[in-house]
């Protein structure tokens, strides 16, 4: 509860009356005290009312790429038994306040906002919760409350379209293949048949144990995986250009895109980030563009070599992709010692003022200005 400028001094005047009246006996004076603290108390009272509302809001969508429309539609309705007078509404949308028409508002009633999402910058935009503010008729106290919950909007990178998806060479009993086709040569799983299935796939035991049909479901162990591995590191990225690393958005948008990619490719592919994970849950839980929308720079320096370790020991694909900004052309021998892990990795180095130096630690390094520059030389880098 907050005592606006009016309220304090109508308040100080009610203390000086009645300190006043009573020390040289003037009832009058200790009369008008009384009569302003009696207005305090009961604009105290009126704003101490809480309005009865209930809020919704429905994201537009909820998920964006950066630069593309979103919007917010704000409902509230009053649930309470009197007209919701001398009320005062924003929402919050991001750093931003939206103003939010409640004067009047009769019982059952509700009234409905539409506003546009800023996402000219990549970032999970927090939209609510609706501030109500609450103000007596003489405008001596108010009191703000929150109403409803905090709705996100995803904006996620812009996703620049690839002409192909580099597969690598995928790991074969043949040797090593830059594409294979789809087929099935590893048992993965079972489950139940359906229509349409080949009885050639039916497995007889297990149906004669369970007493319905079981078919096997197989996998093709050669299929090539991709490894995306940003650098969300600070020291990456140390250009700012209105407390924005263009470098990093460049990065986030180079990922987004081959992620994309792989999947319309039906090509396995995972995410991962050098520094902290920005949501909890993980990858596990959290989508990959969701990620890139939350990523942010991280101060933890030494997190390259530590994941650069386990990449060597966990063998999670064979194609292996480092993105990463001018500053972190300085751990490029680290990336270089997964070469023997990884049959192809390519390095992708964003916003340097001069090129990266030809065969730095042996790698395949593509210099670009921003993820469309990105895109437009994936041509030259598909197959390695």
């Amino acid at each position: 509860m907050g005592i606006t400028a009016r309220g304090v001094g109508l308040l100080v005047a009610a203390v000086v009356l009645l300190g006043t009246g009573f020390r040289f006996a003037y009832p009058e004076l200790t009369l008008l005290g009384a009569a302003a603290g009696a207005a305090v108390g009961y604009a105290a009272l009126t704003a101490a009312w809480r309005p009865r509302l209930v809020v919704a809001r429905r994201a537009d969508p909820d998920r964006v790429a950066r630069g593309e429309p979103a919007s917010m539609t704000l409902t509230v309705r009053n649930a309470g038994r009197l007209r919701s007078a001398n009320l005062l509404a924003e929402d919050r949308c991001g750093s931003r306040a939206v103003p939010v028409p409640l004067l009047r508002l009769r019982p059952g009633r509700d009234t409905e906002v539409r506003y546009d999402v800023p996402t000219d910058r990549r970032g999970v935009v927090a939209v609510g919760p609706l501030r109500v503010t609450r103000r007596d008729p003489l405008g001596l106290v108010a009191l703000a409350r929150p109403y409803g919950e905090t709705a996100p909007v995803w904006v996620h990178p812009r996703i620049h379209p690839l002409s192909a998806v580099p597969t690598g060479a995928g790991r074969s009993l043949d040797g090593r293949v830059d594409g294979v086709p789809h087929g099935s040569i590893t048992f993965d799983s079972l489950r139940e048949y359906v229509v349409g299935d080949e009885l050639r796939r039916v497995h007889w035991r297990t149906s004669a144990r369970v007493g319905e049909l079981m078919v096997r479901e197989n996998v093709d162990t050669s299929l090539p995986s991709l490894v995306v591995l940003l650098d969300n590191r600070a020291a990456a990225h140390p250009h700012r250009a209105g407390g924005v690393a263009e470098s990093f958005e460049s990065a986030c948008e180079a990922a987004a895109s081959v992620v994309v990619a792989a999947h319309r490719a039906d090509l396995p592919v995972r995410l991962l980030l050098v520094g902290p994970e920005p949501i909890e849950g993980g990858p596990a839980e959290v989508g990959p563009l969701d990620r890139l929308a939350a990523a942010e720079l991280s101060d933890s320096d030494d997190a390259l070599r530590a994941v650069t370790t386990r990449l060597r020991q966990d063998r999670l694909g064979d194609t292996l992709i480092f993105l990463t900004g001018p500053g972190g052309r300085d751990g490029l021998g680290h990336v270089g010692a997964l070469r023997g892990a990884y049959p192809s990795v390519v390095v992708g180095v964003f916003g340097a003022a001069e090129p990266t130096p030809a065969g730095a630690g042996g790698l395949v390094v593509v210099d670009a200005v921003d993820g469309a520059q990105f895109a437009a030389e994936w041509d030259g880098v598909r197959r390695w």
